[in-house]
């Protein structure tokens, strides 16, 4: 069994207003996953470096895929992928999405614990037009991938609707786990955040991660899944 986690950092800005990446990663290390999908990782102008300073993120329990797209950043349009050091990264890769604004999503195929994995993390965009396009875009991907895996897709929807909108763009066959809400963080009212499954994969338990700390660190709760692979 393996934890996946999503999480929009918010570019590491408090709810105090105060820039803090540590607080972050003091985040993930209470939820203690083995996987974590990250939104606005990065900076959005000058040079969109990583939010969160890789030397920083070194020190902890995990690392970062390599996308390698721009020097100091670690992700694509803000969406990046951690990983714990055991975990062996495979072929990733950034999916390039229609948008009107920037958007983007990215993909990883992992090893864990002598099992398979794609994960997927996004940001989808304000519009709801677009977040269905989007959607449709991450999975044509997925499917034009040579070799099938279990795949857990998650990240930042920008979707209020629970059953609507472009949730209705996923395929009926997968498992969309009932995490919570996530948004606001200092008062949840939104399950913007979301974790979808693949049907080889059985979701044990999933919820929203609410401390202290977290209510602090950004804007959004971070979500949590408990994920074993089908018999």
């Amino acid at each position: 069994m393996i934890t996946v986690a999503s999480y929009n950092i918010r570019k590491g800005l408090g709810t105090d207003r105060r820039r803090r990446p540590d607080r972050i990663l003091d985040v993930l290390h209470e939820i203690h996953a083995d996987i974590v999908a990250l939104q606005e990782a990065d900076r959005r102008f000058g040079a969109r470096q990583s939010a969160l300073p890789a030397e920083l993120i070194s020190q902890g329990e995990y690392k970062a895929v390599p996308f390698d797209i721009r020097p100091g950043g670690i992700g694509w349009h803000g969406n990046a992928i951690l990983v714990r050091h055991s975990v062996e990264i495979g072929d990733y890769e950034p999916i390039r999405l229609p948008t009107l604004e920037p958007r983007g999503a990215v993909m990883a195929e992992l090893r864990i614990g002598g099992n398979d994995l794609r994960v997927v993390g996004m940001h989808l965009d304000l519009s709801g037009l677009w977040r269905r396009r989007q959607v449709r875009a991450i999975i044509d991907h997925i499917r034009r991938r040579r070799h099938r895996m279990p795949t857990v897709l998650m990240g930042d929807l920008n979707e209020w609707s629970l059953h609507g909108g472009c949730i209705r763009e996923f395929a009926p066959e997968l498992q969309i786990a009932p995490t919570g809400r996530s948004y606001h963080s200092r008062r949840p009212v939104g399950c913007l955040d979301r974790i979808i499954l693949t049907p080889d994969l059985h979701l044990v338990a999933c919820g929203v991660h609410v401390s202290e700390r977290a209510r602090l660190a950004s804007d959004h709760l971070p979500i949590w899944a408990r994920v074993n692979w089908g018999s």
